[in-house]
């Protein structure tokens, strides 16, 4: 299994609130708060989207913990040039076959809830997508977190439905070594030739406000 699960989008200078206030607008859709990833150094806030699916608004904290995790270091960088998409995320049931060939682990991630539940999983390529943004990083959420994933917190008032990437899926499928798998297998992807650093151009949503392009 290999399913497009999430997009990031990194705030810019104005920070969280004005960040999140003012996607939420465009989109006519509600906000949930999220939390802080401790191992990481980051917190966020949710947009719940059809097809288990969710946009995370993700903010680098002046933490220890930011300096030393890829993840930390991914969300400054972005936000250091102004903010705006970081990047993409793909689930999957088995992430041994990329710790594998990447030859390394994957690291644990975590984020608590206020009622006391634990969001869990494992992730890897965090250090790929800072190389080279066009590319996913790659995630298992742990058993028993299906009813608290990210896209269940409250039903969905919009769908994710294009993506804008510079790149070339070529290089994505090389790097996710599955040519039988297609993670956009409900999403459109416009592939651009680009002519700077790759990477996410833009996200088309259909919402609340009509179809939407951030």
């Amino acid at each position: 299994m290999m399913r497009l699960d999430h997009v990031s989008y990194a705030v810019g200078p104005d920070g969280m609130d004005a960040t999140v206030r003012r996607i939420v607008d465009a989109l006519g859709v509600e906000r949930v708060k999220g939390g802080i990833h401790p191992r990481f150094g980051t917190r966020n806030a949710i947009i719940p989207l059809a097809k288990r699916q969710y946009l995370e608004i993700v903010e680098v904290l002046d933490h220890p913990s930011a300096d030393k995790a890829p993840f930390g270091q991914a969300v400054r960088n972005r936000s250091q040039v102004g903010g705006g998409w970081m990047g993409w995320c793909v689930s999957v049931d088995d992430l041994s076959r990329f710790e594998e060939r990447l030859g390394r682990k994957s690291v644990p991630g975590n984020r608590k809830f206020p009622d006391g539940n634990e969001l869990t999983w494992q992730q890897i390529g965090i250090k790929g997508l800072i190389a080279d943004p066009q590319v996913p990083y790659l995630l298992r959420w742990d058993e028993g977190t299906e009813d608290i994933h990210p896209s269940q917190a409250y039903s969905p008032q919009a769908e994710l439905t294009q993506l804008a990437i510079a790149g070339s899926p070529e290089r994505v499928t090389d790097w996710l070594n599955c040519p039988d798998a297609d993670p956009f297998e409900d999403v459109d992807v416009d592939w651009i030739a680009p002519s700077g650093t790759p990477g996410i151009m833009s996200v088309t949503f259909r919402s609340p406000n009509g179809e939407i392009t951030i």
